[in-house]
Formats: C-alpha cells, sequence, structure tokens
C-alpha cells in the first residue's frame, strides 16, 4: 500500500511539473524596470521619431505591448522615482521635485520598494544607475532592499560643470557642487569630471545589467536600469556619436536603444525570455528649452515639469514572452505607480502594510482591455499642489501657475532656454479622446462630467491634500529626514 501512495505522489509530482510550472522555467519570473530620463512620448520611432530609429524598442513593442496612455506621477525627477518604487504618488510620502546634492531628506526606510517587497520573495536585487531619492548613506540603494548598486547618487547635472562642458566660476551657481561621483555599493569608486565621462555611462550600466543576469540565471532576479540621459548634459560614446540624423540627441536614444538590446540578448543567451518581464519606460517628459538636446512629447502639451500630458505621458513597452500577448497595444490609463502592485501579483509578493495608490494591471498585460484596472489619476506637482484630476477620457485642469515653455525660443548646443515659471493657467475640461493636446476646453458643453471631477477632487485634496486650496491631507506620511 505504501508503495502504491508512493507512485501515486510521484505521479502526481510529474503531473505538477508539466502542467503547472514548465520545469525549464522558474516558479517567479525575473522582473527589469529599464527606466529613461526626460525621454518624451514621441522619443520611440514606435511614437513617430523622426531622423534615427530604436529598433530593439520597436521589438519590444511587436514581441509584447506597447501603452499610450502610460503616466508618470509627477513630471520630475525625485518624486517620478519614488513613486515608481514605492507605487505611491511621491506627495503621499514627502518626496517632491529634485533633491540636490546633501539634501536633508530622501526616502524614508519605513516606505517599502519595489526590491524590498521581492527581496523577501527570494530575489536578487540590483540597480544599475541613477538614484535620485536621497544622497546620503542612509537614503541610499542598499539600505532600500537592493543587494547591489552601481550608479550616480542624483541628476548629472548636478557637478561644477556649466552646459558647455567647462568647470564653473567661483561664483556659478553650481559652484558648490560636489565633483559627480560614480558610486559602487555605498562607496564612491570614481568621479564623473568631464563629458567624454559621461558618455561611458550608459554602456556601464549596460555592463553591469549584462553581468547581474548572467551571475543570476538560475535565480529571481529584479533589475532597476534608471538611465542617466537623455537628460542633460548629454553625450554618446564613440560607437554611436555622429551616427543618427537627429544630431547628439539622437545618438544618445541610439545609445538607450542599443543598451536596451544587450540586455533582451543576454537574456535570449540564458533562455529567460519566457521567464522574465521587461518593462522600458521614463520618468517624464523633455525639457523642450534645451531645444535639439531635448525630445519630443509626439504632439502633447507642455513637457518636464508641467502637469499637462507632455509633461506626464510616456513611452512604455512591456514584454514578457508567452504571457503579454505579441503586438498588442494598450490605450488603457495606467501609471509607474501601478508597478509595485502588478509586480506584487506575479511574484506573489506582500504589499506594504500602509495605504498605496497603485492597482494591479496584470490584466491589461494579458490583453484583457475590458477590465480596466485604473479609472483616475491625480496630477500633483510641486511640494503638494493639485494641478488636474482625471477620470476615463477626461481631465480638468485647475487654476494654477506653473511652468511653459509655449512660445518661447529653446536654447542651442545645450545650453537651457528661458521657460515662464509661473504662467497662470485657467480652469478647462479637456476630452483627451479627441484632443490629446488639450488646447480646447470644453466645461460649458459637459457641467456633469465637471461635477464629477469635482467630487473626485474632493475626494484627493481630503486624502492628499492640496497647497493650491490651503487643505492639509489626512493620509500623507514624511519623507526620511537625515543631518549631515
Amino acid at each position: 500500500m505504501k508503495k502504491c501512495i508512493g507512485i501515486l505522489s510521484l505521479l502526481i509530482g510529474s503531473c505538477l511539473v508539466s502542467f503547472g510550472q514548465p520545469s525549464k522555467f522558474k516558479s517567479k519570473p525575473n522582473i527589469i524596470v529599464i527606466f529613461a530620463d526626460d525621454m518624451g512620448f514621441g522619443d520611440l520611432s514606435a511614437n513617430g521619431a523622426l531622423n534615427y530609429q530604436t529598433p530593439n524598442l520597436d521589438g519590444m513593442a511587436a514581441n509584447g505591448m506597447r501603452f499610450t496612455n502610460f503616466l508618470s506621477a509627477q513630471a520630475v525627477c525625485s518624486a517620478s522615482r519614488a513613486a515608481l518604487l514605492t507605487g505611491c504618488y511621491p506627495n503621499r510620502i514627502g518626496i517632491s521635485g529634485a533633491l540636490f546634492p546633501y539634501a536633508k531628506k530622501g526616502l524614508h526606510q519605513e516606505e517599502k520598494t519595489i526590491a524590498e517587497m521581492l527581496k523577501e520573495q527570494g530575489y536578487s536585487t540590483a540597480i544599475f544607475g541613477k538614484w535620485h531619492l536621497g544622497d546620503h548613506p542612509d537614503f541610499l540603494p542598499l539600505q532600500h532592499g537592493f543587494d547591489e548598486f552601481v550608479g550616480l547618487p542624483y541628476s548629472n547635472d548636478m557637478w561644477p560643470v556649466d552646459e558647455n562642458g567647462v568647470p564653473v566660476d567661483t561664483v556659478h551657481r553650481k559652484n558648490h557642487y560636489p565633483a559627480l561621483p560614480l558610486i559602487h555599493g555605498n562607496k564612491k569608486i570614481r568621479s564623473i569630471n568631464t563629458l567624454e565621462d559621461q558618455a561611458e555611462l550608459t554602456a556601464t550600466y549596460t555592463k553591469e545589467a549584462v553581468r547581474f543576469i548572467n551571475a543570476h540565471q538560475n535565480d529571481p532576479f529584479f533589475i532597476y536600469l534608471p538611465h542617466s540621459m537623455p537628460h542633460v548634459p548629454i553625450a554618446a560614446s564613440d560607437r554611436f556619436k555622429g551616427k543618427s540624423g537627429q544630431g547628439i540627441y539622437g545618438d544618445v536614444i541610439m545609445e538607450i536603444d542599443w543598451s536596451v538590446g544587450e540586455v533582451l540578448k543576454a537574456l535570449r543567451e540564458n533562455g529567460l525570455e519566457e521567464n522574465t518581464l521587461v518593462v522600458f519606460t521614463s520618468d517624464n517628459g523633455p525639457w523642450l528649452n534645451y531645444g535639439e538636446h531635448a525630445g519630443s512629447t509626439g504632439g502633447l502639451r507642455e513637457g518636464k515639469g508641467v502637469s499637462f500630458e507632455g509633461g506626464q505621458r510616456v513611452p512604455c513597452v512591456m514584454q514578457w514572452k508567452g504571457v503579454v500577448p505579441a503586438g498588442k497595444v494598450c490605450n488603457e490609463l495606467s501609471s509607474t505607480i501601478d508597478l509595485l502592485p502588478t509586480f506584487a501579483t506575479i511574484s506573489r509578493g506582500n504589499l506594504p502594510v500602509h495605504k498605496i495608490d497603485g492597482v494591479d494591471i496584470l490584466p491589461l498585460l494579458k490583453g484583457d482591455f475590458s477590465s480596466r484596472p485604473r479609472k483616475e489619476f491625480y496630477y500633483y506637482y510641486r511640494t503638494n499642489s493639485l494641478e488636474a484630476v482625471r477620470r476615463d477620457q477626461w481631465k480638468l485642469v485647475f487654476p494654477h501657475p506653473g511652468r511653459s515653455y509655449e512660445g518661447l525660443q529653446p536654447g542651442k548646443n545645450g545650453h537651457r532656454g528661458p521657460t515662464l515659471e509661473t504662467r497662470p493657467f485657467p480652469l478647462a475640461l479637456y476630452d483627451l479622446r479627441r484632443d490629446p493636446g488639450e488646447r480646447y476646453d470644453v466645461q460649458e458643453s459637459h457641467p456633469e462630467i465637471m461635477a464629477e471631477l469635482q467630487k473626485l477632487a474632493e475626494k484627493a485634496r481630503k486624502d492628499l491634500g492640496d497647497e493650491l486650496t490651503g487643505i492639509d491631507g489626512t493620509n500623507n506620511r514624511k519623507s526620511g529626514q537625515a543631518t549631515w
């Protein structure tokens, strides 16, 4: 009898392997997030870019899914990264704007990151690239769930070098910045002093990512690959310099596309394509006043630092062979804050115990566009200003002072052009289905939509607060604090 039971157990186990999780794949999928910096919605050739090609990203779209309504949580560096890693609107967790060297705040230790969640499930975790969530040792990646870190602690323009690549003089606004540090783990390993040094960054991050894939081919892993570019100052390696028809900006995008290709190649060579979700997106839209050193919004309004779509709608493609149907386009609303809960589902990870704002978009990834997991979105900016709300195709913009690039001549040769930092924007309702460029105010034609979105705004203000109306939120948390 015991012999029969033993044979039966072996047969059941064999069936579970055959019909459950295939034996050649691990039970937990690998996850890679590639995060560009200041790359516009229109900077992929699949989204209309001209004078260069992005064949690897276009290939990801052909083999997976391209998202056309994918939003950054805020259109600025540190805030957008805090949101991605925690699944929260950044103002909920006390992070806003862009943190500078020697910042006295950073990501709070009690906030649970994607890396910490996946590490609980046995994942090896790494970040290769720009961190920008606090450069004090208490805030660096190894203190937030990452096993490895090679990269910069903040943006690549936060160094004592002018926009022309020449070291600044003693009266320049950047003269107090330290040399740009390349960090390994928690320690600086070298300084990035010149544009030629910056030209090495994309390849450095890529080499580290490929090495990590090769080293962890038999273990579940999470790689966060946040490139320093195309945030200015931009620089391309000799391999790509002069290769595009769009000057140095096109060269830089081509090199980032090459980086994506190297990561995908490493997955293929290790037999991991069907067990790895790869996400490519950007932290926010392009920094338009840098002219030919900036990207394209693809016709969306405004750019980086603005809560119109050009600032917050970003390129996004996802590939997971055998799970994400090939060649699909998802027009449903989704955001970077939705990645953490989605990764929790596919890794069987535990969500944070505190409130988050993301939703699980795995049904969309599987091609179920009728599921519509996200219907609403809050457009916050500055420290905690609610500038707009969205439900489905409708976006209500509230009166607010904001950055604007419109009507101003951009800079040239890497130099910044002017912006209006406090342009008064009026109350306006936009139908993004018919008017993605946000040009035609239709509030008079849709009073019922206006009423619905005003109620949604009241909900947001009660929860998160709103500096513009003087309302304090009830569910905000503090950032981490450090003493230098």
